[in-house]
């Protein structure tokens, strides 16, 4: 069986709560030791010359190129319900078949992702982007595309281990890669250890270098594990050979793309409000960055917490106990929402403090402190959209949270926000305000979806 043993629908929601620690834990470091290398790198160009052209080229190639190569690693979302589902009903071998698949996809996405990343600084020239910003962007951007395989192979092994219960190793391999980036960025944005000097460059291989790590200590990891499975596992191994099997990529695709849309229509829209904030210049530009590194680093934990909801709701779903399923589902959404409220308080109480840890600039400060007040208002509902979100994709639902996305995002938050940046004249503050209404709609919309979804004891197969 399973490490996580099966449950009765006698069991309290508070072992729920236990079990969704458990898994959640270890995932949520991961997701903060991710966004701590984003964090860090904008800490360290920031001390640059030109702070706020330094915190602004980076700030934007980094939501560019995320907006491409996190929609690739949304159409492997599927893997956490198939391999969860697998795990549940005691299918390791299926499990497996799915990450075979799973990684060839990855490597099929690669080049794909590339090319469509390339053409960024292009766009935004068009769009009449500043070529103080462009200029420096472009070779930035271009050294993290080189990481974009690594990347991918890194989400399709954590998507694997995460849903067999292996979740420490992940944390492991994004704590310590943080180690790898600030060395990494102290030696090459600066020049030290022998390195040249390369400015906001040097940051964008510190990250490549740092995902290359990733990869390869979640491949040791699931040479580890396997090995230890080896002949001994108790469960079932089927007769079948793992092979590469078009009709499970394109079942992966089919569950994927709407994750992947969800991910890009959220992405996008945030991504978006960079591109509105980089035509009020570099010091509006910057305190957004500030603003959306603090409102992206507390959305990393209930991001953790959304894994192990799409875990635990399909390992249950695999058993044939929805009670259970449902049972994991709002143990994880009252977690995150619980901490997101905190983090809403933290950010109204110190906003200045917060922001002048990423730049000495007064201007700077004003608009990043402006801006986390109203980052604080959408804390909460961040929280309930995105675990929602996770235990949904558990059930095998992604097409309900991009729906929800996409609405309230491009119909709503987006052209109000635009509306209140340049008709009415309140700059990066109406766009946040905008972004915040999108917020507070999604996560009431998902929160209701959740509560009236109906659910069955039926498996889920990918094939």
């Amino acid at each position: 069986m399973p490490a996580e043993t099966q449950q009765t629908s006698a069991t309290p929601l508070g072992s729920d709560f236990r079990q969704t620690l458990r898994l959640a834990l270890p995932l949520i470091m991961a997701e903060v030791g991710w966004m701590s290398m984003g964090v860090v790198d904008t800490i360290m160009v920031g001390r640059l010359p030109d702070s706020a052209i330094a915190i602004g080229a980076t700030g934007l190639g980094q939501s560019l190129y995320h907006a491409v190569a996190i929609f690739g690693g949304g159409l492997l979302l599927g893997m956490d319900t198939f391999v969860a589902h697998a795990y549940g009903r005691d299918d390791l071998h299926d499990a497996r078949n799915t990450l075979l698949n799973g990684m060839v996809l990855a490597i099929l996405l690669t080049p794909i992702l590339m090319i469509a990343v390339s053409f960024w600084p292009a766009l935004m020239r068009r769009f009449g982007i500043s070529v103080d910003l462009v200029g420096p962007m472009q070779p930035f951007l271009s050294a993290l595309n080189w990481g974009t395989l690594p990347l991918l192979g890194y989400f399709a092994l954590r998507r694997y281990l995460q849903a067999v219960n292996v979740a420490v190793p992940i944390m492991f391999a994004l704590v310590s890669a943080n180690i790898v980036n600030a060395v990494g960025d102290w030696a090459l944005i600066y020049g030290h250890l022998g390195f040249r000097a390369e400015g906001i460059t040097g940051s964008g291989w510190s990250t490549c270098f740092a995902r290359i790590y990733m990869v390869l200590v979640l491949a040791m990891t699931l040479a580890w594990v396997e090995s230890k499975r080896g002949s001994s596992s108790t469960f079932s191994q089927g007769t079948t050979e793992l092979k590469v099997d078009a009709a499970r990529i394109w079942a992966l695709l089919k569950l994927g793309a709407p994750a992947a849309g969800q991910i890009l229509v959220e992405i996008g829209a945030f991504s978006g409000a960079t591109a509105i904030c980089a035509k009020l210049g570099p010091v509006p530009l910057s305190g957004h960055e500030i603003a959306l590194n603090c409102a992206a680093f507390t959305f990393m934990v209930p991001y953790g917490i959304s894994s192990a909801a799409a875990v635990r709701v399909g390992q249950q779903l695999g058993r044939g106990d929805p009670a259970g399923a449902r049972r994991a589902g709002w143990s994880a959404i009252i977690l995150g929402a619980g901490f997101m409220a905190c983090a809403g308080l933290v950010f109204v109480s110190i906003p200045r403090v917060i922001a002048r840890v990423f730049s000495p600039d007064p201007a700077v400060v004003r608009v990043g402190a402006t801006l986390l007040l109203v980052a604080a208002a959408f804390q909460l509902f961040d929280g309930v959209q995105v675990v929602t979100t996770g235990a949904l994709r558990g059930a095998g639902d992604t097409k309900t949270p991009m729906l929800a996305n996409f609405v309230a995002y491009w119909f709503i938050g987006i052209p109000l926000g635009y509306f209140l940046c340049f008709r009415l004249g309140w700059g990066a503050l109406g766009v946040w305000i905008g972004l915040c209404t999108g917020l507070m709609i999604v996560g009431s919309a998902l929160l209701t979806s959740w509560h009236k979804r109906p659910f069955s004891g039926d498996r889920f197969r990918p094939v």
